[in-house]
């Protein structure tokens, strides 16, 4: 088993005048890291920041990063203490003006989506926007295994179970450095927590694109099982507390049943 290393290099471009940075985060992902690389690098948007912090992976992950390291802007390979750790260092390395976070196992969903992203915050004059989301076979990407298609945000949507789906999530940076990073007491859904805060506790500008943006394989780690289920709920109750926000608990039983209705009656394929 090869040990931890310490990895970096630096690359820049600057063409457009508003540059986006991306950050992936990886862990032993050799089955799917060149395909997470592959859809950034192919976007038609080219003022591109590509950021990728891996916690010290032991398999061909880093050896698969290295293939691109001239066409990477960062690149760190240093053990972390989790998924949300590693975002928050990509976080405080990000220069962009927009800042998006592709996990190591997913891909965009077309090469215009950064394009479509900058357009419509800069059209709108937004702080944030979100899309849509497919959740495809782990090994078939064609099949369509849950289709969550979210909306604009309105006043009090958390409180109904509705969130976005935080792959599709782009935030001005400045949001970031004002209104803070991902809070590490929520291991399961600090993605979660974070969203409340931006939206409905900061109540930052936002716009809803009605287009599917990610493309996410299934098997993420808080619908792994019952118990991460469970858990999972109990601390986005507890984010609604950390911020100051009066919750109803009957959210976290509407919240699970609304995820039913993305679910087609049968696999479909893309």
């Amino acid at each position: 088993m090869k040990s931890p290393v310490k990895v970096a290099f630096n690359n820049k471009n600057s063409i457009c005048p508003v540059k986006v940075s991306i950050i992936t985060v990886s862990f032993n992902s050799k089955d799917f890291i060149n395909h997470a690389i592959e859809s950034v690098l192919s976007q038609t948007y080219k003022n591109i920041e590509y950021i990728i912090i891996d916690g010290g992976s032991t398999d061909d992950t880093i050896d698969i990063i290295k293939e691109y390291k001239d066409k990477i802007t960062k690149f760190v390979s240093e053990p972390d203490n989790g998924i949300y750790d590693a975002m928050n260092k990509g976080l405080k390395m990000a220069t962009g003006d927009i800042i998006g976070i592709l996990n190591s196992d997913d891909f965009y969903a077309d090469n215009s989506v950064i394009e479509t992203v900058v357009k419509n915050i800069k059209n709108k004059n937004a702080d944030a926007c979100w899309g849509d989301l497919f959740y495809i076979d782990k090994e078939n990407i064609s099949k369509i295994v849950r289709n969550w298609k979210s909306s604009k945000y309105s006043k009090n949507n958390f409180g109904k179970g509705w969130m976005p789906a935080h792959p599709t999530f782009f935030v001005k940076r400045w949001v970031y450095e004002k209104y803070g990073y991902f809070n590490l007491d929520f291991p399961i859904s600090a993605d979660y927590e974070i969203m409340l805060r931006f939206l409905e506790r900061y109540k930052i500008k936002s716009c809803y694109i009605q287009k599917v943006l990610v493309k996410m394989r299934t098997g993420g780690n808080s619908n792994k099982n019952m118990k991460n289920i469970i858990r999972a709920n109990i601390e986005c109750y507890n984010a609604w507390k950390v911020n100051g926000l009066r919750a109803n608990p009957i959210i976290f039983i509407i919240k699970p049943l609304l995820k039913v209705f993305q679910y087609p009656f049968f696999k479909r394929s893309i």
